[in-house]
């Protein structure tokens, strides 16, 4: 697994409140005993014309059906992305797409933590701040790409413009992003307060579901 410490790439936006982990990844889209090929099923029910468990034709309406966005590292989702069950491949599916980065407003507790164990960053930021990231990757066509930087808690939008985010582990975040194979999961020094604070947020210590 490649450790993250910045990546810049295409973001997707997809502005739905509480997309819970079976949109994510549906159930019938979940018989497989290795931890890869999952991301033909992300968004199965939504990707596909005849929903998860059909033919794959796609949905040409669906964002990530669509140019340039088929290509998207990073994922703008609403507030609440990943709620739900405690599926680990949710994040199995995300990562085998090819997104590295989700950034929302909030998301499922289970979820957010899933994702440092298996090489996705869980970004928040508020409502208007992804609402922001969404108006110009939209005007630009979906060109113009997206950075998020771990080592300097940084999102730096397509204009350039950047968003400083507070590291809530006091500066080990970097320290357990790049570290392999990540320390086991403490519970202990995950923050008490999680969802109303713009910053940029990573669970260090693997998955618990």
């Amino acid at each position: 697994m490649t450790p993250f410490v910045r990546h810049a790439g295409r973001v997707a936006a997809l502005p739905r409140v509480n997309v819970d982990t079976d949109c994510i990844i549906p159930g019938s889209e979940l018989l497989k005993v290795a931890k890869t090929g999952f991301g033909e099923g992300l968004f199965a029910g939504w990707r596909y014309a005849k929903g998860a468990g059909g033919d794959r034709t796609e949905d040409p309406t669906f964002v990530l059906n669509r140019e340039p966005y088929r290509g998207a590292t990073i994922l703008l989702a609403g507030r609440n992305f990943a709620c739900g069950s405690s599926r680990e491949t949710a994040v199995w599916a995300l990562r085998d797409f090819g997104f590295r980065a989700v950034i929302a407003p909030s998301f499922g507790f289970i979820f957010y933590a899933n994702c440092f164990q298996n090489g996705v960053l869980a970004v928040e930021l508020d409502d208007s701040a992804v609402e922001a990231l969404a108006r110009q990757v939209e005007e630009s066509g979906g060109h113009a790409p997206l950075t998020v930087d771990l080592e300097t808690c940084r999102v730096v939008a397509p204009d350039g413009e950047q968003t400083d985010a507070a590291d809530p582990w006091q500066g080990h975040t970097l320290e357990w992003a790049t570290a392999s194979p990540p320390p086991p999961h403490n519970f202990d020094v995950l923050p008490e307060v999680r969802s109303e604070r713009p910053l940029l947020d990573l669970v260090g210590q693997g998955p618990v579901g």
